[in-house]
């Protein structure tokens, strides 16, 4: 799929056209104010797709936020009745926790 770059005054004045290269040939066009990226034109199923892994992005990061959540409750846990897992797990358990934060 190609990416053409284009003036906001030159989209605006071939608004029918970008539209519908965009949407039917398969084209995203790059809209510059001044020289610098300022928005884009893509299709409804590039919009779709962008959408799609917003979400699925969004969904991770609360399942990570979940679980992370799970792990400080159990360190918590572990922390307060005195004991102290093996070595081998608490080293595991504290390198993935400084990973997730870091």
């Amino acid at each position: 799929m190609n990416t053409t770059t284009v003036s906001i005054t030159q989209a605006k004045n071939n608004l029918a056209d970008v539209v519908n290269r965009a949407a039917y040939g398969k084209e995203r066009f790059l809209l510059l104010f001044r020289g610098k990226p300022k928005a884009a034109v893509v299709s409804v199923e590039d919009l779709r797709l962008l959408e799609s892994l917003r979400e699925d992005r969004e969904a991770r990061k609360a399942e990570q936020a979940a679980w992370l959540a799970q792990a400080d409750a159990l360190r918590q846990r572990v922390r307060r009745s005195g004991r102290r897992p093996p070595s081998r797990l608490y080293g595991i358990a504290e390198g993935i926790a400084r990973g997730a934060r870091g």
